[in-house]
């Protein structure tokens, strides 16, 4: 796979050794389990897989040449350029502007750019409608474009089933930056909707089974179909494609129910002329963090921390997975941890900040899950560590801690 230039200060000494390590042993990633570090009274189990993946690094690169390239110009993102807030202010104390937050509002006007200046697409892609308002005022679009390669692959396979006359149901965060991109070219080739859950999935499903009047559905669905859907017949087919954070294992139960509603429908030998196969819209890193969770699961850990921006949607769903067996702490760097008393984290469902005290239990021995998001450094994620460690006393040296690495 490529390697990219990113700045270093983003690298980690020790999670460098650590995911070297693992590669070694298990290059092939069949292994999903995590890396036990014994530093005496606080141990860690560090997930198989975690932080940085392909298209983040490739986003990196690109944004930081902009900004070497570029001196003197005015350079524009259009919105964050990954959920994470470290990686976004290095690029604004560089200069970088924002021309939109994470939710599509409009922070700089558009009227304002002119064909002398920069603008940087982010790694989640943008609209249609956005990319053809920047050709307009002459704006180089794909010189600097960052979108992630996994991103364009789905935004591919929707093109293609629509051509093949099914409609798109795209499993997503429907205000995300990335669902907003990708519901804009799914519906430029086929009638397109979006469905956040399973839940909401089922709620569509009554429309094809004709368990809900019709004239419910505009209601019902409001803001999430695309122009001129027509409920009576644009169901009849489908192919469900995804916003490639979203938790794998839950796309793949929303793609097969709506199989399922076909073949009871339809019948099973009508299968492929009603239900589209789209298996192959999974992004590889989202799944690998994800199983590398999984992996986490089976551990006799006492608590979790898992580190990202607190608008990050794959760290969120690894943080969905670990609170199924484990108190878990989502914070987006060390400083959220003031001491073995206290740390601040964010309960992403209700989109609020909690503070937990004594969340260390008082054992002499406590064991602790450590992993990230896609989007966050290696080195903030050994800053994290090197904070617990600080809530410790007389703990073994990273050199110790580590001596099975060789």
């Amino acid at each position: 796979m490529k390697t990219f230039e990113i700045p270093e200060f983003y690298r980690s000494p020790l999670i460098t050794k650590i995911k070297s390590y693992q590669k070694v042993n298990d290059p092939r990633k069949r292994d999903m389990s995590p890396t036990y570090v014994d530093f005496g009274p606080v141990s860690f189990y560090i997930a198989r897989h975690f932080g940085f993946c392909y298209g983040v690094e490739n986003a990196i690169e690109i944004s930081f040449k902009a900004v070497n390239e570029n001196p003197g110009k005015r350079i524009f993102l259009l919105s964050q350029m990954i959920h994470n807030p470290d990686v976004n202010k290095d690029l604004t104390d560089n200069g970088v502007q924002f021309l939109q937050d994470t939710n599509g509002k409009q922070l700089i006007s558009f009227d304002e750019l002119t064909p002398a200046d920069v603008v940087i697409i982010p790694a989640f892609g943008t609209t249609l409608e956005i990319e053809k308002l920047l050709q307009q005022k002459n704006i180089e679009v794909q010189k600097y474009n960052t979108t992630c390669p996994f991103v364009e692959r789905v935004w591919k396979k929707s093109e293609q089933i629509g051509k093949e006359n099914y409609t798109i149901i795209i499993h997503g965060k429907y205000t995300h930056e990335e669902t907003r991109a990708t519901f804009s070219r799914s519906a430029q080739s086929a009638p397109a909707i979006v469905v956040k859950d399973l839940a909401e999935a089922k709620k569509l499903s009554d429309y094809i089974t004709g368990k809900k009047d019709a004239a419910l559905f505009y209601e019902e669905f409001k803001g999430k179909y695309s122009a001129n859907f027509d409920v009576t017949k644009h169901l009849q087919q489908v192919g469900v494609i995804n916003q490639t954070t979203m938790l794998a294992t839950e796309t793949q139960e929303i793609a097969e129910h709506f199989k399922q509603v076909m073949i009871a429908k339809y019948g099973v030998e009508n299968t492929k002329q009603h239900f589209a196969d789209t298996r192959d819209t999974l992004c590889y890193a989202t799944n690998e963090n994800q199983d590398a969770t999984y992996g986490l699961l089976k551990t006799d850990a006492d608590l979790a921390v898992v580190v990202g921006g607190y608008n990050s949607s794959n760290t969120s769903h690894l943080v969905e997975l670990l609170e199924q067996k484990f108190p878990t702490y989502f914070i987006s760097s060390e400083k959220e941890i003031e001491s073995n008393t206290m740390i601040h984290h964010f309960d992403y469902p209700h989109q609020k900040k909690l503070s937990t005290e004594n969340f260390i239990p008082k054992k002499d021995k406590v064991k602790i899950i450590l992993t990230s998001g896609a989007s966050c450094p290696d080195a903030t994620v050994e800053r994290v560590l090197n904070q617990l460690l600080s809530c410790f006393k007389n703990v073994q040296t990273k050199e110790d801690a580590l001596s099975f690495i060789k």
